[in-house]
């Protein structure tokens, strides 16, 4: 897989167009690169996130470099310069890894509202009871027996993993949009650590 991950990287570098000359700083506005009409969507359409899961972060990493290439380009920064202020003020784009969590989390939403294809319904299973004997909510879904590390990159397992983490408050929303909002401000605070 990583080897696969290195070449969708490498994909991506290549797509990516090099910075025209910079504007004086008087007439630069962020965001306004020819190349950012384009070049947030090389990176999503070239990225399977489902295939992501369960990876190591030294595995995705080149995939994140990427994503702080495109950054770069967009807001016109110089490597020097932190990107994270840029990402959460005119973005607000999630670490690759957390783009992962967050993807899962949209396919279990479309599970629980019925929105999703039937065989993403009969791969999860809604949990039953649970260890500490409290009742589930029926937001919950219960986690199969693996034997391996990579049986956990699976669907049945993954999905629902990610699922019970989000807060419940969350998992009842059933309104995408609203569900979508709330979900992504939960992970901009997971991986920035804003509040």
């Amino acid at each position: 897989m990583k080897q696969q991950v290195a070449k969708v990287a490498a994909a991506c570098f290549c797509l990516l167009p090099t910075p025209l000359a910079p504007n004086p700083p008087s007439r630069r506005r962020r965001g306004n690169h020819p190349a950012s009409y384009c070049s947030s969507h090389i990176s999503a359409s070239l990225l399977q996130y489902s295939l992501l899961v369960g990876l190591p972060l030294f595995t995705i990493e080149p995939l994140q470099r990427v994503q702080n290439a495109d950054s770069r380009l967009i807001f016109e920064l110089s490597r020097s310069e932190h990107i994270t202020p840029s990402l959460l003020q005119f973005t607000l784009c999630l670490p690759i890894r957390w783009r992962v969590q967050f993807k899962l989390c949209c396919f279990m939403h479309a599970v629980v509202t019925g929105c999703s294809p039937a065989y993403l319904g009969s791969i999860v299973q809604p949990a039953t009871h649970l260890r500490s004997g409290l009742q589930p909510s029926s937001f919950d879904f219960s986690l199969p027996r693996t034997r391996t590390k990579f049986g956990e990159r699976a669907f049945s397992y993954a999905g629902p993993s990610a699922w019970n983490t989000l807060p419940r408050h969350i998992r009842e929303t059933v309104e995408s949009a609203r569900y979508t909002k709330l979900q992504k401000t939960h992970y901009i605070t997971s991986a920035f650590g804003v509040v």
